[in-house]
C-alpha cells in the first residue's frame, strides 16, 4: 500500500506494485515520420509494468471555481508502463504512445481511447547541456491525446531552455496542459520528499508467474499465470504484421502503416486482394485514397462502412477488364456508399456507365453533340482560323494571340470539347501541346 491523502483517493492509500513491478527491463519499437515518406526506426526502453488502482477524476470548473470529483474509476485496476528517458522531442513521444496504444488495441487489454481516459500519459520532461546529467525535471499529468502530449513537451522543453538561459531555475512540480492555449501550468510543487508509508497489501495474495520450465508439476493449468503459453496465443503484432504487408503485397512502408492505424483495415484490404483481378499496388491506392476518403467524410469506422471488400472487389474487375473508366469507378464507389442494396455490376447498368467500345456508336454521339451545339461549332471554326492566322514566320504563336485564342476557347462549353477530344484526341495533342508553347494555356485548353 501507498498511503497519501488526495480528494481523489477516498481510502487514502493505493494499491500498487511500484515495489515488485510485474515486468522490467523491455523495450517498445517504434517509427518516427520524418518529411512526406520517410519513416525511421526507433526504439524506447521500458524499466517496468506494475499494476496498481486508478484514482478518480477531477473536474475543475473555472466558471464556478470550485473542483468536483468523479469517483466512479476510482479503485479500478490499471497498467502503469515507465519508460525511460530515452526520447527527444514530443513527436518522438508521441510516435511512442501511438505504437503503444495499436499494440494494446491488438492484444485486445484496452480498446486505448485516449479521449475517453483508456489510456493518458504522465510526461517527465528536463533538458541539460550535453555531457553533462541531467536537468531537473517536471511532470505533466493526465495528457489525454497523443497530438496534445507533442505540444505539451515541446512547449515545455522551450519553457525550460527559457527560464535557465535567463539565469532561472527549474522546479521539480507537478504541471497541467491547456490545450487552448498550448501552454503547461504549474499545479503543485514536489519538493518535499514525502513519506508514503509503504506496506505489503495484507488483503491480496502474492501474484506468481512460472514458464514451461519452473511450471509445478501436476499444476491445473488453468489456475496458473505460465507466461510461455500467453506468448504462444499472442497475435500478429502491429511491427510485424507492417513487416508482413509490406514483403508479401510489395506495397510501400507508408502504406503499411495506415493499414495498420486504422482498426479493421488491414482485413479489409487483404479481403478484396483475395477477391479482385486487381494488383495489390493498385489495390491500396483505391483502399488509402478513395475508401478511407468516404470514410473521413461521415467520420465511420471500417466495420461502419456500407461498402463491404466484396463490392469493392466487384469495382475493381470492371475496371481492370475495361468494363468502366477509373472516373465511372468513383462514381460507383459513392453510389455503393449510399447503401441502397445495388451491386456494382447493377449500378453501371441502370446508369449506363459502362464504356463504349463501338467505334460507329462513338461517331454518332460526337457528330449529334456537334450538331446540337451550332454557337459552339462556330466559335471552334474562329478559333481554327484565328490559330492559323497568327503564326509568325518561326511558326509559333504570338503572345497577344494567346490571349485571344484563351478567351476564344472559354466561351466553348466544358461538354462539347469533351466530345471533341473523345472524336480528335491525337489531332489536339498534335495541335495543341505543338503550338501553344506556354503551358498555363494548354491547362486552360484542358480545361
Amino acid at each position: 500500500r501507498k498511503h497519501y491523502f488526495y480528494a481523489d483517493l477516498p481510502v487514502g492509500y493505493q494499491i500498487t506494485q511500484q515495489r515488485c513491478p510485474i515486468a522490467v527491463d523491455g523495450n517498445l519499437a517504434y517509427s518516427l515520420s520524418v518529411g512526406k515518406n520517410n519513416m525511421i526506426p526507433k526504439s524506447v526502453r521500458i524499466k517496468q509494468i506494475q499494476l496498481e488502482q486508478d484514482s478518480g477524476k477531477s473536474l475543475h470548473d473555472e466558471a464556478r471555481t470550485q473542483t468536483l470529483i468523479d469517483l466512479n474509476r476510482a479503485g479500478v485496476g490499471l497498467i502503469e508502463i515507465v519508460m525511460e528517458p530515452d526520447m527527444r522531442s514530443g513527436d518522438e513521444a508521441a510516435a511512442a504512445v501511438r505504437e503503444l496504444q495499436l499494440i494494446l488495441q491488438t492484444l485486445g487489454t484496452s480498446h486505448g481511447n485516449m479521449a475517453e481516459g483508456q489510456l493518458r500519459v504522465d510526461a517527465n520532461i528536463s533538458v541539460h547541456q550535453p555531457g553533462e546529467p541531467y536537468g531537473v525535471r517536471t511532470e505533466v499529468k493526465n495528457i489525454n491525446s497523443a497530438r496534445f502530449l507533442a505540444r505539451a513537451i515541446d512547449y515545455e522543453i522551450q519553457r525550460q531552455i527559457e527560464v535557465l538561459e535567463n539565469g532561472g531555475k527549474i522546479l521539480n512540480e507537478t504541471r497541467a496542459f491547456d490545450y487552448k492555449s498550448g501552454q503547461t501550468i504549474s499545479m503543485r510543487d514536489k519538493e518535499g520528499k514525502q513519506d508514503y508509508r509503504f506496506m505489503p497489501e495484507p488483503n491480496l495474495p502474492p501474484l506468481i508467474i512460472y514458464d514451461n520450465e519452473t511450471l509445478p508439476v501436476n499444476m491445473n493449468p488453468q489456475q496458473v499465470v505460465n507466461i510461455d503459453s500467453i506468448r504462444e496465443q499472442l497475435p500478429e503484432l502491429p511491427c510485424v504484421k507492417r513487416t508482413r504487408l509490406v514483403e508479401k503485397y510489395g506495397i510501400r512502408n507508408e502504406h503499411s502503416f495506415t493499414l495498420v492505424n486504422e482498426d479493421g483495415l488491414v482485413q479489409f484490404y487483404e479481403h478484396i486482394v483475395e477477391q479482385t483481378q486487381a494488383s495489390p499496388k493498385k489495390v491500396i491506392g483505391w483502399v488509402i485514397n478513395d475508401f478511407l476518403a468516404l470514410l473521413k467524410q461521415d467520420n465511420f469506422k471500417v466495420h461502419q462502412s456500407p461498402i463491404s471488400p466484396t463490392d469493392m472487389s466487384e469495382v475493381l474487375n470492371l475496371l481492370e477488364n475495361r468494363l468502366i473508366s477509373s472516373s465511372v469507378a468513383k462514381q460507383v464507389l459513392v453510389e455503393l456508399w449510399k447503401g441502397d442494396g445495388k451491386t456494382a455490376t447493377q449500378i453501371v447498368e441502370l446508369k449506363e456507365l459502362g464504356l463504349i467500345k463501338d467505334q460507329k456508336k462513338l461517331e454518332q454521339i460526337c457528330q449529334g453533340v456537334i450538331e446540337d451545339h451550332p454557337t459552339e461549332v462556330s466559335y471552334f471554326n474562329s478559333y481554327c482560323c484565328l490559330l492559323s492566322e497568327c503564326r509568325n514566320e518561326e511558326n509559333k504563336i504570338s503572345k497577344s494571340c494567346k490571349i485571344q485564342v484563351c478567351s476564344l476557347l472559354m466561351l466553348i462549353s466544358q461538354q462539347f470539347l469533351y466530345s471533341l477530344l473523345c472524336k480528335n484526341m491525337q489531332w489536339a495533342n498534335e495541335l495543341f501541346i505543338r503550338d501553344l508553347n506556354n503551358s498555363h494555356n494548354v491547362i486552360i485548353w484542358f480545361v
